[in-house]
């Protein structure tokens, strides 16, 4: 859920450009860890796909509703919160290989969801998991373009 104060001190007037700010842009990688920091501190949903069609094809309420009865970590895309919460739980030393091997993942989109009754517009972020025969652990970690992730006002 979008945290008002913390989204509003973002420069910007679109989520376009306040998501822009914050290192999203469509087109390029994100460190996993900035985006569930960016997740937790301003509250925008940012999703993982570990499908490229649905990812890709697919609007992400046409892909949510598909989803809808099927049990969370059963779905082919999650939010970054849930994602990074699991594996944490599941491999404790999660924390430690992600310093080690960042999972660095592509921006698919940035959008807003259309504003309903009573719940105002929110923005999104879509983002792909890479696979397996993606990951070069021998790679230097990459140098994303935002190095600090700007903290939330509350």
């Amino acid at each position: 859920m979008l945290k008002p104060a913390a989204w509003a001190a973002v420069p910007g007037t679109t989520p376009v450009e306040k998501l822009g700010r914050l290192g999203i842009i469509p087109g390029t990688t994100a460190d996993i860890r900035k985006l569930g920091t960016i997740a937790d501190n301003y509250g925008v949903a940012i999703w993982l796909f570990f499908e490229e069609d649905l990812a890709r094809t697919r609007p992400l309420e046409s892909v949510l509703a598909e989803f809808a009865g099927v049990p969370e970590y059963e779905r082919p895309v999650i939010l970054v919160e849930s994602f990074l919460r699991f594996t944490q739980e599941n491999d404790p030393s999660f924390v430690q290989t992600l310093e080690e091997f960042p999972l660095m993942v592509g921006i698919v989109q940035v959008g807003q969801t259309p504003a309903g009754t009573g719940s105002p517009a929110e923005p999104y972020v879509t983002c792909l998991m890479p696979f397996l025969d993606e990951l070069d652990i021998s790679a230097e970690p990459p140098q994303p373009g935002l190095q600090e992730v700007p903290p939330a006002r509350k």
